[in-house]
């Protein structure tokens, strides 16, 4: 298994104590919420596990799990905001055109030519959309591009790159900031 596959992917967060017979709140970070529950254990960013979901129902906004760790409800509590993962290699395979947010990261950006411009650092989202943290090969400055069709019409996750043909405008935008 290669370090790309055990890499730890977020899929949830942990809401605090539901209650005080040991249940948990769970928020889901997957396209269909139930299935945050389907890859076993739940682990912190260390990879250590968290939770291991025994039994689950719906909540408001999130899920009610019982789960295997015994806990009191301080503890639970004490947990809030915990982001639970999973290792890359639990997760469904995609098909052709579709990509884990995570993949992005890493993959050589272009803005024309055969030379990469720069990197996708990472990918954030302030509330709006998803934008693209890029570092500059020239300067090393991060820009943000939003991650859109018409500004990355181009993701090839195999190849290990991104098109973003107008990035100079972007980069000038950040510049001007």
């Amino acid at each position: 298994m290669s370090a790309d596959e055990n890499r730890l992917i977020v899929v949830g967060a942990i809401k605090g104590a539901h209650g005080v017979r040991g249940e948990v709140r769970v928020k889901s970070f997957t396209a269909l919420p139930e299935d945050v529950f389907g890859y076993g254990a739940l682990m912190d960013e260390a990879g250590k596990p968290v939770l291991t979901p025994v039994n689950t129902k719906p909540g408001k906004d999130h899920f009610i799990v019982r789960p295997k760790e015994q806990k009191q409800k301080e503890e639970w509590d004490a947990l809030k905001g915990t982001l639970l993962h999973v290792p890359r290699s639990r997760l469904p395979n995609t098909e052709d055109g579709e990509f884990y947010i995570e993949d992005l990261i890493g993959l050589s950006v272009f803005a024309g030519g055969n030379e990469p411009a720069g990197m996708v650092r990472a990918v954030q989202n302030f509330g709006a959309d998803d934008l693209l943290e890029i570092r500059l090969k020239d300067h090393g400055a991060t820009i943000l591009v939003p991650f859109t069709l018409v500004d990355v019409p181009i993701v090839d996750v195999a190849s290990g790159r991104v098109v973003i043909p107008d990035l100079t405008t972007w980069a000038e935008h950040d510049e001007s900031d």
